[in-house]
């Protein structure tokens, strides 16, 4: 038996939690789907499904916004597929169970959501900006990973950790020297950058 819509979301966060895998903040997620609505977004490319919890919010924002979500875990995109069915959204986000940097599409979106392997996110970016529409936005979360972001290396212990840092001090710097987009960094959540296409004009 299908519960209610909260219930369901309820649901997805308890076995997120459960599993140990990472899904956006609350004040995150509530920051994304107000962007959403403030913006007018009808198109959305998410980069990173996990278990399709923020998919699902998103689409849930607007009857006629259309998620397409790339997933290269097998497991979570499985997770993914059983919650959309179960909350009837499987017309709206479409799922597509790939690395994806081996994925090339031609449609084009009014908001790209990247939410996936840390290390990759300048990749992500430049490789999906091609899919943004005139005045697009591109959105990433997890710009502080933990707080970790705002920490010396010397307070690093873990080899591995500092190396993920170091790509994602790397992508801050990339977004805010970046002269074909005006890039906002939120302080809120696990850190949120905000990158806006700038216009022909603005170019100038």
């Amino acid at each position: 038996m299908v519960g209610t819509i909260q219930e369901e979301i309820k649901k997805i966060k308890e076995y997120a939690i459960a599993e140990n895998i990472p899904i956006m903040q609350d004040d995150g997620i509530a920051f994304l789907a107000n962007f959403i609505i403030k913006n007018k977004i009808n198109t959305v490319l998410e980069i990173g499904t996990a278990i399709g919890y923020s998919a699902i919010i998103m689409a849930l924002t607007n009857p006629n916004l259309k998620v397409v979500s790339i997933e290269r875990d097998e497991k979570r995109y499985l997770e993914a597929l059983k919650n959309i069915k179960r909350l009837k959204l499987e017309d709206r986000i479409t799922l597509i169970f790939k690395d994806a940097l081996d994925v090339t599409l031609d449609e084009k979106f009014d908001l790209i959501f990247i939410d996936a392997a840390k290390s990759q996110s300048i990749n992500f970016f430049e490789k999906f900006e091609v899919n943004l529409e005139d005045n697009g936005y591109i959105i990433t979360d997890n710009m502080n990973f933990h707080g970790y972001v705002q920490k010396s290396e010397d307070e690093i212990k873990s080899k591995n950790l500092r190396a993920l840092v170091r790509k994602i001090k790397e992508y801050h710097e990339f977004l805010a020297n970046n002269t074909d987009y005006v890039t906002i960094f939120h302080e809120l959540g696990d850190g949120i950058s905000v990158s806006r296409k700038k216009t022909d004009e603005e170019r100038l």
